[in-house]
């Protein structure tokens, strides 16, 4: 895949969360503005990518959007590798999508760190008046880990962009300080170009573009 010279930096995150949550449903809504009724389920892992724009600097954004079958938990598990934010996905139709929610947290913390970013998503909003979750409790269970809690629907784009661009900013503020200290530390700063995070591996899934186009489908 190859990088946008235009692109300052180039961040790595990961939706992640139940099979049937809506996570491809989300990708597709915030990269493309589309939302498809018959997607199917992500099989493995697929990916697309956005620039936006943060404090003047373009941010070429890496999403990932992996399988929630269980099956598929053990094979995902190298794609958490550089990731430096996750948006946790759960139905809020659905109560077992947030029993669940605690395997998706502990595998992210296994797997992409401490200093990972996290954002709980409520997904299907359009449809509360049918939920099965509270909200305070979903509220309740961020608040316990220390990480934002939003409800989203990626049919309406409910909250869709604000959910990815809190989590975008979060992830860029936590670089930027990290990179100050460096400075402090080395009385140096790095080059944009080695924070640039390159897929280690080649897709079996259908091919996506660079200007954003997956093979996504309901997860």
């Amino acid at each position: 895949m190859a990088e946008s010279s235009s692109a300052d930096y180039v961040f790595k995150i990961v939706l992640t969360g139940d099979s049937g949550v809506g996570k491809s449903n989300l990708l597709s809504r915030f990269t493309r503005n589309e939302f498809s009724l018959e997607s199917r389920s992500t099989i493995g892992v697929e990916f697309s990518t956005k620039e936006v724009q943060v404090d003047g600097k373009t941010i070429k954004i890496q999403i990932w959007d992996t399988a929630g079958q269980e099956r598929f938990m053990a094979i995902t598990k190298a794609y958490y590798r550089n990731a430096l934010g996750t948006l946790i996905v759960f139905d809020i139709l659905k109560a077992s999508t947030f029993q669940n929610l605690d395997n998706w947290y502990n595998e992210v913390r296994a797997n992409a760190g401490i200093e990972c970013s996290i954002i709980l998503v409520g997904n299907k909003v359009d449809q509360r008046h049918m939920r099965a979750v509270l909200y305070e409790n979903a509220k309740r269970y961020a608040e316990e880990r220390n990480i934002p809690y939003i409800e989203t629907s990626a049919l309406d784009a409910t909250n869709v962009e604000q959910a990815f661009r809190s989590l975008i900013a979060d992830i860029y503020r936590n670089w930027t300080a990290r990179k100050d200290s460096m400075k402090d530390d080395s009385n140096r700063i790095s080059q944009p170009t080695s924070q640039i995070i390159k897929p280690n591996f080649k897709s079996t899934n259908k091919p996506t573009d660079d200007n954003g186009g997956n093979t996504c489908c309901s997860s």
